[in-house]
């Protein structure tokens, strides 16, 4: 069964003006799912993943790309990177827009060579994990803290998660994680994102990390850079605007998939989990990740940041909102209470930017009368 993406519509998009569109994302997102289905039977596909084709296309590779009929699916493309040149010279001889269809689980390595060889020629989309909206705009809270977003587990009820994820990182670790760095150690690094699942919603320490895994600080930010590459996690960074001195320099750290979350910590029970010290940043990693992919399926690229002050005031999120940069603070609770939304109305103060408004995203569903230019809104509301 097909469920529908909402990249589909920025796709469209894209298709019309370049001859290349790149959809990148985490294994498993459902990357060639959406294209087959997307250009039906008409594209010719090639699949990376098989050696062979890999081998088919080194030996003579731009005779064979020129000879398949068009539109044509090139998936996993970070397996023969050298592709993209070929590709830049037959877009070069015939400039047809929605010619080429590339996908590739790697962020970093891919964009690189993108960048190298079809600037100007690709549109460059990314397809996380599914959104609530397209699980069909599941209201239940605590269905959505603990269940998958990768396709595969929340098509199919059958699946042992368990099993899948442990799968899915052996995977990863020994094909993905060796192919974008030489990692030696390899229970290290898995070790590595045991200890970041238990800190997703939180600044990221690589110190603290250092000294928690005794490698050195260099190694820790070469490991995360290589799971921010893969979709495991992404960073926010500090917001910069001179609002007078900052302390905060570190990023805060989420992850995409809380499904994999609960399995990196061993959490199988809801109530746990609500009751325990990561409700709060679970519900963060939880509403950001959704803000993230909404932005994603409408094929721009985030621009999220976080905030705190110099005597420790903090904004969850800042974040474009109908065109304005504005702060969002997140909380896990059926009720609104003042100190809620003070923090927003200090951001607001002092930002002084004309019609920025403060948004609270909570577990409340009352419409409840908020201070002058604050709103709140009920989670599912919000995407």
């Amino acid at each position: 069964m097909y469920i529908p993406r909402s990249l589909e519509n920025a796709v469209k998009s894209a298709e019309k003006s370049f001859p290349v569109i790149v959809i990148t994302g985490p294994r498993q997102s459902g990357k060639s799912t959406l294209l087959k289905h997307y250009l039906k039977k008409e594209a010719s596909y090639i699949s990376l993943d098989d050696p062979n084709f890999r081998k088919l296309l080194a030996d003579n590779p731009l005779d064979y790309l020129s000879n398949l009929k068009k539109p044509v699916i090139i998936d996993e493309i970070q397996y023969l990177p050298e592709l993209t040149s070929f590709i830049k010279i037959l877009v070069d001889q015939k400039r047809s827009p929605g010619s080429w269809y590339i996908t590739g689980s790697q962020q970093f390595p891919l964009m690189k060579n993108i960048s190298e060889t079809l600037a100007g020629r690709a549109a460059v989309l990314s397809l996380p994990t599914f959104s609530v909206s397209e699980r069909g705009k599941n209201n239940d809270l605590n269905s959505c803290l603990m269940s998958s977003s990768y396709p595969e587990l929340y098509t199919n009820k059958n699946i042992n998660s368990g099993m899948w994820y442990s799968s899915y990182l052996q995977t990863y670790l020994e094909r993905d994680v060796r192919m974008i760095m030489d990692i030696g150690n390899l229970r290290d690094f898995e070790q590595f994102i045991r200890i970041l699942a238990g800190r997703t919603g939180c600044e990221l320490s690589l110190s603290a990390l250092s000294r928690d895994l005794g490698v050195s600080v260099p190694t820790i930010k070469r490991w995360t850079s290589v799971l921010e590459a893969s979709y495991i996690i992404f960073l926010i960074p500090p917001y910069y605007k001179n609002f007078g001195k900052r302390i905060i320099k570190s990023p805060k750290l989420y992850f995409y998939d809380l499904g994999l979350v609960n399995y990196l910590i061993g959490n199988k029970d809801i109530d746990l989990l609500i009751n325990s010290p990561m409700a709060g940043a679970i519900f963060e990693t939880f509403v950001i990740s959704e803000i993230i992919k909404k932005k994603y399926a409408l094929g721009i690229k985030p621009e999220m940041y976080f905030w705190r002050s110099q005597s420790g005031i903090e904004i969850d999120l800042i974040t474009d909102i109908d065109g304005v940069l504005s702060p969002v603070e997140i909380k896990l609770s059926s009720s609104i209470k003042p100190q809620f939304y003070k923090n927003l109305e200090y951001f607001i103060e002092l930002d002084k930017t004309k019609n920025v408004k403060g948004y609270l995203i909570t577990n409340c569903k009352e419409d409840i009368p908020l201070p002058k230019k604050i709103k709140n809104f009920y989670w599912s509301d919000f995407f």
